[in-house]
């Protein structure tokens, strides 16, 4: 078994494959355990709900992973922090935006973070094409659109910074970790800082609302957190900065599918923009590394000469 922490921990044309699997297993947690944790905004509030899924996630990640707290260096405990801290910002700052602004104005923003983690992780100009078309077909996706908000603003754009962050630091905790268990601690820092606004919050929550959100955190962050760490580890945190643009193109199929809500022309194409930006960047980083690869293993008499 290869290890998470490993440099190289799937086959270079498998990888970005399987990492694009587990973008949209996640978003697909993301999307249903959204609809579950919005029926509580009236009476919890945004925060309260935030902090009370991620103190049910870290719970089952830390039964489930039972991570040690010896033996980390420095630099691990900073990324397991940081990382921690990105997704209580991440997920504070988003639904706080969404109260703000139509909600597809708040995914086009927040979608900005890996975008500018996609974009600047590429080699050749041309690779920017990827990244820039998958945001297009975001913005013809989620329809941005309604009264501009100042406040609403700035919280996409402070979520766009946190899941750019979030991105980055998967990536940097799974080279520090062997496992998932530096998630599971991730996590718990993240339901720790939340912890005055969980406390305050779990009050008002009754025995459905507990269902609702056991069932929210498991799906939304300990499953779709999971998920998104094993995407960066299997391929890179460029390739998966560009494949988050499934994320709105999830939630239109589910609308369309399961809530019978219509797709426009415009979103049709937007998501087939978004198909094409993925397929691309997944055949581009397969390629890159199978050739990466058969240099490492290729003798260096056996390669050509450059005279």
């Amino acid at each position: 078994m290869t290890s998470l922490g490993s440099p190289h921990p799937a086959h270079p044309r498998t990888g970005p494959l399987l990492a694009l699997v587990c973008v949209l297993g996640g978003s697909f947690g993301v999307q249903l355990s959204a609809a579950l944790a919005s029926t509580l905004f009236p009476t919890v509030g945004t925060v309260g709900v935030s902090g009370l899924r991620m103190a049910v996630a870290a719970a089952v990640l830390l039964v489930v992973t039972r991570p040690s707290l010896r033996g980390r260096s420095a630099r691990a405990w900073a990324g397991i922090a940081s990382y921690g801290l990105a997704m209580a910002a991440m997920n504070v700052l988003f639904y706080n935006a969404v109260d703000h602004l139509p909600l597809g104005f708040a995914v086009t923003l927040e979608f900005l973070g890996p975008l500018a983690v996609a974009a600047l992780g590429v080699t050749r100009r041309l690779e920017l094409v990827l990244p820039a078309t998958a945001l297009l077909g975001v913005v013809l996706i989620s329809g941005p659109g309604g009264e501009a908000d100042v406040v609403g603003i700035l919280f996409g754009l402070g979520a766009a910074v946190a899941f750019g962050a979030y991105t980055l630091l998967a990536g940097r905790v799974g080279g520090d970790t062997s496992g998932l268990d530096g998630l599971a601690l991730s996590v718990t820092g993240g339901a720790v800082l939340l912890l005055p606004f969980s406390i305050a919050s779990a009050p008002h929550v009754d025995a459905a609302g507990w269902g609702r959100l056991a069932a929210s955190g498991i799906l939304g962050v300990a499953i779709a957190f999971s998920l998104d760490f094993l995407a960066v580890h299997l391929s890179s945190p460029r390739v998966v900065g560009t494949l988050f643009a499934m994320d709105p193109v999830v939630g239109a199929l589910v609308g369309a599918l399961a809530l019978g809500q219509g797709l426009a022309l415009v979103a049709v194409v937007g998501i087939l923009l978004v198909s094409f930006a993925g397929a691309a960047t997944i055949w581009l980083a397969g390629r890159v590394g199978a050739r990466r690869t058969l240099e490492d293993v290729e003798p260096d008499d056996a390669r050509p000469s450059a005279h």
